[in-house]
């Protein structure tokens, strides 16, 4: 007499019970005999949720890939303790969201949101990836599952969807580019398609190398005249914005001026060959190139703005007479790397303090560094090039206007520690 017990029928139907105990059998079966079984669209909801409750994890992986197991199952499997069952769910579930409300009941449809959201938690940071990939595209997932995977500390998690999702609005883009996100994700966001005119302003402001770059190359990124224009303030200093400032099609005549006077012969030959210039600008760049042509090579004795700062730091003169005189000088560079050099933070941090078009952060950033209110004014009329209206001066003629609170609070916000 056979002593097994029988299997629990459901509603549906499905391989016959003892059909599945034949299978599962160890003397009738191979030793992977339960995977087989697992991964059978005909077992049944009641085999399937006894697999997935039982199993080895090659069995429950099995389960979690199947299309057909029921949602109680999904949801147990969303807490198993083998990663390689939950990457094998999170592909599985994010490939039922689409329809999923039309086809099932409303239980059915609470359980799997409630699948997913757990494994958009998910501790292990290969299966929030391999989530954020599937479901990147979509319009059928809730809003909240949508931004956590977004904000994700992990780039390989928050790229896809901030690359794709329809679901974001401009206001959570804008979000996520103000907390100083890391290079990957800042560059995803400018890959979008398309990339409206502020957050375009946002990327631009954040003077991320990589992110501007990718911003220009994408035909769909809505960049306003003077989003541009801070662009080509930058670009002379930055050779990674050159090829795609020439290669951009939507250029006024002005900008394409502007980056012909900018870059190097080779990259001005292909601006000249533009098929969409006027006569008169093909003209001037043609004059240009043959003007660069004729350059004669740089002086050998000319010291760069890093070995001017380094050469001033080795003999102990990296002070506020050093960045004044620098300041007095237009030279930008020089008191970009001076203060970094000083301040112990990145050249890129003191850029964008110094294109934010605010007396408070630069007057932060000198008090920041230990040097005199005086240097904090000549940058606020010579290298920042600020309205007399927006010129913070002196108090008392020597004094800084700011609080040390309202100073810290400014370099707080630069991601520096006062």
């Amino acid at each position: 007499m056979d002593q097994r017990a029988p299997i629990q029928r459901s509603g549906k139907p499905g391989l016959n019970p003892r059909d599945a105990l034949d299978i599962l059998d160890i003397r009738a079966s191979t030793p992977g005999g339960a995977t087989e079984l697992a991964a059978r669209t005909d077992a049944g909801p009641d085999v399937l949720h006894y697999l997935a409750t039982h199993a080895a994890p090659a069995t429950r992986a099995a389960v979690a890939a199947n299309r057909n197991a029921p949602a109680i199952s999904n949801r147990l499997l969303a807490d198993d303790e083998n990663e390689d069952v939950r990457a094998e769910l999170a592909v599985k579930i994010a490939r039922l969201m689409p329809g999923l409300s039309e086809r099932e009941s409303s239980h059915i449809f609470a359980l799997t949101i409630e699948t997913l959201e757990c494994l958009a938690r998910d501790a292990a940071v290969r299966v929030r990836a391999i989530l954020a990939e599937e479901i990147k595209s979509l319009d059928c997932i809730p809003r909240e599952v949508v931004l956590g995977l977004a904000r994700d500390l992990h780039s390989i998690v928050a790229a896809p969807i901030l690359q794709y999702s329809p679901l974001l609005s401009d206001a959570d883009l804008i979000e996520i580019i103000a907390c100083g996100q890391v290079q990957q994700v800042l560059t995803a966001i400018a890959s979008r398609k398309p990339v409206t005119e502020p957050v375009c302003d946002r990327l631009v402001q954040s003077l991320d190398v990589s992110a501007v770059a990718a911003l220009l190359v994408n035909p769909d990124a809505k960049i306003r005249k003077e989003t541009m224009d801070r662009i080509l303030e930058q670009a002379e200093e930055i050779n990674a914005w050159h090829v795609p400032l020439a290669l951009r099609a939507d250029l006024s005549a002005r900008a394409i001026r502007r980056i012909g006077s900018l870059v190097g012969a080779s990259i001005l030959e292909r601006l000249a060959a533009r098929n969409d210039l006027s006569d008169a600008t093909r003209l001037h760049l043609n004059r240009e190139l043959r003007m660069r042509l004729a350059e004669p090579p740089r002086e050998a004795g000319i010291a760069s703005p890093a070995e001017l700062v380094a050469a001033a730091k080795k003999e102990g003169h990296l002070d506020s007479g050093f960045v004044e005189q620098a300041a007095q000088a237009g030279q930008r560079d020089v008191v970009i790397l001076a203060l970094a050099q000083v301040a112990n933070t990145d050249e890129q941090t003191v850029k964008r303090i110094l294109t934010a078009s605010s007396a408070k952060p630069i007057v932060s950033l000198v008090w920041h560094t230990h040097m005199s209110m005086r240097v904090a004014f000549k940058i606020q009329t010579l290298i920042m090039k600020l309205p007399t209206r927006d010129v913070l001066p002196a108090k008392g003629g020597v004094g800084f206007p700011l609080s040390k609170e309202e100073m810290r609070w400014h370099l707080n916000y630069f991601n520096i520690t006062a």
